[in-house]
């Protein structure tokens, strides 16, 4: 494995880690992960990168080694942790963003407020929530306010052989030597031998708001860099955009938000996209950071 090195930075009143890989000096090349997920999660398509790049991978706000902030998480709060850490550590160039999942929605969201800030945008298995009715108002409010009540849990392991075991239950095509890896990552090791997510469980709170298309779609819009959206073949996710409905039509539509969208197709992956097909995923990002503008 290529390996990593463990920086922390002070964001917005918190202590972030940053996993970083390859030359300082080199281009720099963004790594966001997904919800409930760590930025070691990228490890299988660093190990497949050509070309040289400093890749920072931050681990988002209340997962992996970064700090829990003491009022729980929003949507705007992701967003603006991208945006000091790219003023922090990319300050000389606009730098190549990858996103999984909420890494790639939050990518988007602070492209469209800073459309010029990044060279280029690419997102994995992520084109963006689906609409709701605001009708579903009292029902959304009414459900957080149960959860402040209630505080959420994460489910413990008894050893992280048991979190390697439950990554393969998840995503049937993980290899064993990756779960196992990942779940040293992923989970914390405790003293009695059993292993707890190093996540916070407040990140499992739903949200209090409706979420509203019609801004997504102001925002894609003002993007001015170009984006390319990787579609993983056998996701579960991106029909959840689309419930009753056609979901490449759906992602067709939604690309056409972007000024400079593009689409490509990896198949025989699910929703882990790069941990499926991390080569796939590294030519992908590579190829599109390369072409001429």
């Amino acid at each position: 494995m290529t390996p990593s090195r463990s920086q922390f930075v002070g964001i917005r009143g918190l202590t972030y880690h940053v996993r970083t890989w390859g030359d300082p000096d080199a281009r720099k090349l963004f790594l966001l992960h997904g919800w409930m997920d760590v930025s070691a999660s990228f490890q299988f398509v660093v190990d497949e990168l050509g070309s040289p790049w400093c890749v920072l991978a931050p681990d988002w706000r209340g997962f992996g080694l970064t700090e829990t902030p003491q009022d729980g998480y929003w949507f705007a709060d992701y967003v603006a942790d991208l945006d000091a850490l790219v003023r922090e550590l990319a300050a000389d160039a606009p730098p190549v963003v990858v996103g999984h999942s909420l890494g790639g929605n939050v990518a988007l969201a602070w492209a469209g407020a800073r459309p010029e800030a990044a060279a280029c945008i690419v997102t994995l298995d992520a084109f963006g929530i689906p609409a709701e009715a605001p009708t579903r108002a009292p029902h959304k409010l009414a459900r957080w306010l149960d959860a402040l009540r209630d505080e959420p849990v994460l489910t413990s392991y008894a050893n992280l052989g048991a979190v390697a075991d439950r990554l393969q239950k998840t995503n049937p095509r993980l290899p064993r030597d990756k779960a196992e890896y990942l779940a040293t990552q992923w989970a914390q090791e405790l003293p009695d031998g059993s292993a707890r997510l190093r996540a916070d469980p407040r990140h499992k709170r739903p949200f209090p708001t409706v979420a509203r298309i019609e801004e997504m779609e102001a925002l894609w819009r003002a993007i001015a860099v170009p984006v390319l959206g990787v579609v993983a073949g056998q996701s579960h996710i991106a029909s959840w955009i689309a419930p009753e409905g056609d979901v490449d039509a759906q992602i067709a539509r939604r690309v056409g938000w972007l000024r400079h969208g593009h689409l490509a197709r990896i198949d025989d992956a699910g929703h882990m996209v790069h941990h499926d097909q991390p080569r796939a995923v590294a030519r992908l990002i590579e190829d599109f950071a390369a072409a001429p503008r």
